[in-house]
């Protein structure tokens, strides 16, 4: 799969993207509750590929995958028993992400994730956070299984759910080393 940010003239399709997520998770056994153009809403999607957030996943030239990549998160967030006591500029969030059903099953969500964790790094972040319906038995088993602690259970307000229960997921990143100057009086040992 080769991930890149998605480009301005793919709004409409990436928009057809998540409509067929949704579409492909109705009546199924979990359910997101994802609404077309409620969430994610057309505004968002449009902001997030213009500010460079959306990224695509791509599997032979398709649209296999889709998240957004940013600083922003639901206001309830400062409310959570995080592990880390982190400003808003110190973590990064996972939002919007979905696998199209055509491949399904093929870890195409560990390597959204992976690709998250590396662009985290590359950023100087401290953390990654996010939040995930409870009940979303695939999230709840991917987050974890990719270093993610469980924080907390939170009720959180967004359009397409009302106030809802959401786990609360962080995955602490390493600090980088700090840059040691020695000087001139750097000694060999031997």
């Amino acid at each position: 799969m080769i991930i890149s940010k998605a480009s301005p003239k793919e709004y409409d399709s990436i928009r057809l993207f998540y409509h067929s997520l949704i579409d492909a998770l109705e009546g199924t056994r979990y359910h997101p509750k994802w609404q077309k153009d409620i969430y994610p809403a057309p505004e968002d999607l449009r902001g997030a590929v213009l500010a460079g957030e959306l990224y695509i996943g791509r599997v032979d030239s398709r649209m296999a995958a889709a998240m957004v990549l940013n600083q922003k998160c639901n206001p309830e967030y400062a409310d959570a028993a995080w592990r880390t006591f982190l400003n808003p500029s110190e973590f990064m969030v996972i939002h919007m992400l979905g696998v199209h059903r055509d491949f399904a099953g093929q870890g195409l969500a560990k390597e959204m994730v992976r690709f998250a964790i590396e662009k985290a790094k590359a950023w100087g972040m401290k953390a990654i956070r996010l939040d995930v319906l409870k009940g979303n038995a695939p999230a709840e088993r991917l987050y974890p299984a990719m270093g993610f602690v469980y924080v907390d259970t939170i009720q959180l307000f967004y359009e397409d759910t009302g106030r809802a229960d959401f786990g609360l997921y962080e995955l602490v990143l390493p600090a980088k080393p700090a840059d040691t100057d020695y000087g001139d009086k750097t000694e060999v040992l031997v």
